[in-house]
């Protein structure tokens, strides 16, 4: 059977919790489209990230990677084409790091595509109720760090990995206290839907 590496990580920025980790765990041992899903919680550290993911390649081989995180003040799940060789951190992660300007692999390319079927994952998103859209910037904190990083280990192996990113808002209960009103969210029921979704079109692919 083939396996989906699923990645999602943990609190960061002040947060009391992360929407990401808390959905992908709700899909842990599924099995979607003849795909087996893993899900692994991932630290929210430059380099530590990364590298949890790439000894899970290692020791779980598996067909596709699907890094999930959370965007702040996003309305839909955003689907990530584009990830950037750059680390400029506008806070610093939970190891107290905050890299500006920082190449993520000096000999590495510009910047890497998706290798998941981006415009295909949103269109299924969109038939299934759950507002979703093409993204071109991860921006250039851990998401993008850990996008890059695997999609720049794959390639760099020749290993025929699938690898993408997708973006998700915030839980409600992350909201109420936010101002100015409103600020968007999603639920985690929802984000978890999109989730399997996901993994049910790139069966598909």
């Amino acid at each position: 059977m083939k396996k989906v590496l699923m990645t999602g990580f943990d609190a960061f920025g002040g947060e009391p919790t992360n929407p990401a980790s808390r959905a992908v765990e709700r899909l842990s041992g599924k099995t979607i489209n003849g795909l087996e899903v893993i899900t692994k919680e991932i630290p929210t550290v430059f380099g530590k990230a990364a590298k949890a993911i790439q000894d899970d390649i290692e020791r779980l081989n598996p067909d596709v990677v699907i890094n999930v995180g959370q965007s702040g003040g996003i309305h839909a799940i955003r689907v990530e084409r584009l990830a950037v060789n750059i680390d400029d951190a506008r806070i610093k992660d939970n190891e107290g790091n905050q890299p500006v300007d920082e190449p993520i692999a000096p000999e590495g390319p510009l910047a890497y595509w998706s290798t998941l079927p981006v415009k295909a994952i949103v269109n299924d998103l969109e038939q299934s109720g759950i507002p979703a859209f093409v993204s071109y910037t991860a921006g250039t904190f851990v998401c993008n760090h850990v996008f890059y990083a695997t999609r720049h280990y794959v390639e760099t192996r020749n290993l025929p990995i699938k690898v993408g990113f997708i973006h998700v808002p915030f839980l409600p209960e992350q909201v109420i206290d936010k101002k100015p009103y409103p600020v968007p969210s999603m639920s985690e029921g929802t984000i978890a839907q999109a989730l399997e979704v996901i993994v049910e079109t790139i069966g598909n692919a």
